[in-house]
């Protein structure tokens, strides 16, 4: 499975952007994006920045895989990685709610 990841832009130069996420750092491919500067996020997909993302969606995305790892850990009640999702419409699953 390829699941692209959120990373913060470090440094960027001649088409190549120096990010990090969780203290791990990769230079990545930045030629299909028209401008990035330090600070920005980016989805990062097999070694390339493929799309600038906001602070938040890069928030939302990292808790989505947080949920997508405790899931596969066997964790039964993996709501509350999705906080964005709680209290509106349309309503978390109910598999992924927890609780009986």
């Amino acid at each position: 499975m390829c699941v692209g990841v959120p990373m913060r832009v470090l440094a960027v130069a001649d088409g190549v952007a120096l990010c990090e996420r969780r203290g791990e750092s990769a230079r990545l491919d930045a030629m299909l994006l028209a401008e990035l500067a330090p600070g920005d996020h980016v989805l990062a997909f097999q070694g390339r920045a493929v799309r600038v993302l906001d602070a938040i969606e890069a928030a939302q995305t990292d808790a989505a895989l947080d949920a997508l790892a405790a899931a596969m850990s066997g964790e039964a009640d993996v709501g509350h990685h999705f906080a964005d999702l709680v209290g509106r419409e349309p309503e978390l699953p109910s598999h992924l709610r927890g609780g009986s």
